[in-house]
């Protein structure tokens, strides 16, 4: 099947009506052949500086969604200029008003790229806490803000009691004389009603800072909490050196390895008066914990977990009091490879509410006692990303992908089972809700292909009458020509599996015209119809350049992402490096028949695991790609996380070596014939530096040229540091890709 529908416009006047009406535009569908766009530019004529700015074009997205406990306003975190700092602000469901409440940024330089308060949390009567550079602080109903427990640091995961009394908060503590801070920390809990001066006890901790509290939630009578503490003793710790101007620097992480000892998990209970707590044993703190969650009386509370290749699905209930635990729920798949599952209590505590995968696709099941069959709620070839439960209403909400793999649509269904409705409204695109405490609205995060993140908000019983309360993008944005977005299906090349693509065309798009190709950033998820596509790195800016400039940017939902089902996903288990660049040849291929794509200038880019399949192919499919550019490769998967080993397999049986060997691109990379750029940050604590140097070393010896950038201090996320990092990393890939894909003969 060809392409779908298209979100994109030609020009800056269907543009800026299309963003104007977007809740009322029916989708619109692509042609099943390329049609002249009718614009006079491919794009934007913007330059990669101007598209990445410190005010920038597309605004900042509001973030940080906080209700009041009356429901009758909203929190979020936003700047209305488009600056990084992002003040507190508060939108009114009764007056239809967005109010500032701080200005804190005012005095902020713009090139500083402070990113202004992390969190915020409504406290009821006009008050809010935020933190503000790891430090709690208080804004009265009157204006005033005043810091608080200013001896603590990384101050984070705020959490209003349900009578609203009290404030519990995660901390962690200076662990040295530089003043420096453990990331993990201790549970407090404040009187809201204490004096200036007066502390927050301390409730769950050890002064061991790698025992830290991860998460925890509020039992609903308030009296006790549940959380989830983590052990990290036992694990490595390493140094990774780098050099700054400043000389020799150490990023020592604690970071564990497969088959090396990980970190502990435990789940337990505290009595908020009394510090009283009981841990509730599992029988390897060694597996992973994917939720946890206290009944609605605080009698029970359940942990949902597997193994650490993920294979096996557990859900431990656990009687608070004696600590008695029952194996609740069980499921064993031996190529599951996405933990996706969560559980929720049913409404009166009758049972679990489980997102689980057991049919074949991502769907909501209810299970009264344990051992029982699961009753399914929804059903069909689509999935399920996550839910809330209106126990009041008996209703289930849920974010899906229904109506097309790349969107995120709102959805409800009776508890009981029935019809599921929609409350999104018709426009494709991707929600993220906030539910108020009484389910009557929802502050949605929303954006499609065409409009940057904007809050909304969706009143539950009249969904139709939906309010947009930012307006992030500037001026200059609707003046833009921005590139034409549509979706493909296609079969694999190799063994005839569905795939689905997103296809960013130039706007004034030639069917004459054979046109070069750049895959990427490529990795799993990747097809999402929302600003920019991925949202993991800023690459919305060198996407409308490439286009612009004459490129068609692909994206290939490869196997092992999510939304198209278990076997679609399933098939990439011990195959990294092999299935999913398969599945971008495909893509590569579907272009070239169809009359898009020039053969003969084709580039694929992509960072961490897109690095790791940008080498993979170039080394497994010499002549498919004019080129390609490699950032943060995650070259040998014996340094990946452990977690990782629910794709590429444990890290001990008889098939190793070879089965780590065929997934790591330092083994492979002999097959590299066509040109290779690596982009690295020197202090990356998840793909070490220390791995490009050794695909370097090996390259080198072989003599295989190849380019790399090296940026000295640079992070994992490297576009994602700092704006002057990203625009010369970014410049430096336009150039690559000019030389070796649009200049190719």
């Amino acid at each position: 099947m060809l392409i779908f529908r298209s979100f994109g416009v030609a020009t800056a006047l269907l543009l800026s009506t299309a963003l104007a009406a977007q809740d009322r535009t029916p989708e619109r569908p692509w042609p099943h052949a390329p049609i002249h766009g009718g614009a006079e530019a491919p794009g934007t004529d913007l330059s990669i500086d101007e598209l990445y700015r410190y005010k920038s074009l597309i605004g900042t997205s509001p973030e940080g969604y906080s209700w009041a406990p009356d429901g009758d306003s909203v929190l979020f975190l936003w700047n209305d200029e488009g600056y990084s700092f992002r003040d507190l602000w508060s939108y009114s469901v009764r007056t239809g008003k967005k109010t500032r409440l701080t200005s804190l940024g005012r005095d902020s330089k713009p090139e500083a790229e402070q990113k202004g308060i992390g969190e915020a949390i409504a406290l009821g009567k006009g008050r809010a806490a935020f933190t503000l550079a790891g430090q709690l602080h208080i804004r009265e109903a009157d204006g005033r803000v005043t810091q608080i427990e200013t001896d603590k640091r990384a101050v984070r995961k705020l959490a209003l009691s349900p009578d609203g009394k009290r404030l519990a908060f995660v901390s962690g503590l200076p662990v040295d004389a530089r003043n420096r801070v453990t990331l993990g920390g201790l549970l407090w809990v404040r009187d809201l009603s204490a004096r200036e001066g007066e502390a927050a006890r301390r409730v769950v901790g050890s002064d061991d800072p790698k025992i830290y509290v991860e998460s925890f939630e509020w039992a609903k009578d308030g009296r006790t909490i549940a959380f989830q503490q983590a052990d990290d003793r036992a694990m490595p710790e390493r140094d990774i050196f780098y050099y700054t101007r400043d000389g020799l620097q150490n990023n020592r992480v604690i970071r564990a390895f497969p088959g090396d000892e990980t970190t502990r998990a435990t789940v337990g209970v505290v009595d908020v008066a009394t510090g009283q707590q009981r841990l509730y044993e599992r029988p390897d703190a060694k597996h992973h914990i994917w939720g946890y969650g206290l009944s609605s009386d605080g009698k029970r509370l359940f942990v949902s977990g597997s193994d650490m290749e993920a294979k096996e699905h557990t859900i431990y209930v656990y009687d608070v009091t004696s600590g008695a635990r029952e194996t609740f729920y069980q499921l064993h798949e031996p190529r599951h490879l996405r933990p996706d599952w969560q559980v929720a209590w049913a409404p009166g505590d009758d049972g679990l509410i489980i997102l689980t995968d057991r049919d074949g696709w991502l769907h909501l099941y209810h299970q009264r006692r344990a051992g029982d069959t699961p009753r399914q709620i929804t059903d069909g070839r689509w999935e399920i990303a996550s839910f809330d439960v209106d126990a009041k209403r008996g209703q289930l909400y849920f974010t899906a992908n229904k109506s097309h793999l790349a969107d995120r649509q709102l959805y409800r269904v009776p508890f009981a089972g029935g019809a599921v409705e929609q409350i999104s409204g018709r426009a494709a695109g991707t929600h993220e809700p906030v539910y108020s405490p009484d389910f009557r609205h929802i502050a949605d995060w929303y954006s499609n292909d065409a409009t940057p993140p904007e809050l909304y908000l969706i009143d539950t019983a009249k969904p139709a009458a939906t309010k947009k309360v930012t307006a992030s993008p500037q001026p200059a944005f609707y003046r833009q020509t921005w590139a034409n977005i549509g979706y493909a299906e296609f079969p694999s090349h190799v063994d005839g599996t569905n795939l689905v693509a997103r296809i960013s065309l130039p706007a004034n798009y030639d069917p004459a015209k054979r046109y070069p190709v750049i895959v990427g950033s490529v990795y799993s998820d990747a097809v999402r119809n929302q600003w920019g596509g991925r949202r993991a790195h800023p690459t919305w800016g060198i996407d409308q350049y490439f286009v612009a400039q004459g490129y068609i940017v692909l994206n290939v939902n490869i196997r092992g992402s999510w939304g198209q089902g278990r076997d679609h996903n399933q098939s990439q288990y011990l195959s990294y490096g092999e299935t999913d660049i398969n599945d971008l040849e495909s893509g590569v291929r579907f272009l070239i028949e169809k009359g898009y794509a020039d053969p003969k200038r084709i580039g694929i880019w992509g960072s961490s695991y897109g690095g790791l399949m940008t080498i993979m192919s170039l080394a497994k499919k010499p002549g498919v790609y004019a080129a390609g550019i490699a950032g943060a490769p995650a070259t040998n998967v014996w340094h990946a996380y452990p977690a990782q080993m629910w794709i590429m397999g444990p890290h001990d049986g008889p098939d190793m070596p070879a089965r780590y060997e065929a997934q790591s691109a330092l083994y492979q990379a002999k097959g590299i014939r066509d040109p290779l750029m690596v982009i690295h940050g020197t202090r990356d604590p998840v793909v070490l530096y220390s791995d490009t140097v050794a695909l370097a070393d090996t390259m080198i010896e072989r003599e295989q040229m190849f380019e790399l950038v090296t940026l000295p201090g640079g992070n994992h996320a490297w576009a994602s540091d700092t704006l002057p990092q990203a625009r010369f990393a970014f410049k430096k890939m336009v150039d690559f890709f000019d030389r070796h894909v649009k200049g190719a003969k």
